[in-house]
């Protein structure tokens, strides 16, 4: 299982990673949309791991572009916005069950992704 991690929030998204991979889940992460595009030009992913509010683009939007270059990737999306025009938007994207309000408890996060997966 590889996990791509995407939070313009740095120190989280690090920390996330180093937490999966103590728990033997091979994680990467980038800050931007960008970056995430260009990461799964060059490695395969299971699942990504969205935040919904990133700067020049929403977490749906990289989802989209994401899905349409892995049409197998699962997505699951976390915010610190917890609008519930957010929450209808990222539920809707990947459902609500799949959709985590931060901090995202680490054991939380890997039932999510065992969750996702299995499906």
């Amino acid at each position: 299982m590889k996990i791509l991690l995407v939070d313009d929030e740095e120190e989280l998204v690090s920390t996330l990673a180093e937490r999966l991979s103590l728990r033997e889940i091979d994680a990467d992460w980038v800050t931007t949309g960008e970056d995430a595009l260009k990461r799964v030009d060059t490695e395969d992913y299971d699942l990504a791991v969205l935040d919904v509010k990133i700067p020049k683009t929403s977490g749906i939007e990289i989802k989209k572009k994401l899905a349409a270059k892995c049409p197998d990737m699962r997505f699951i999306f976390m915010t610190g916005h917890g609008s519930e025009e957010n929450f209808k938007a990222g539920s809707a994207e990947a459902g609500p069950e799949y959709y985590l309000p931060k901090p995202v408890s680490i054991k939380t996060l890997i039932e999510k992704i065992k969750d996702v997966l299995k499906k």
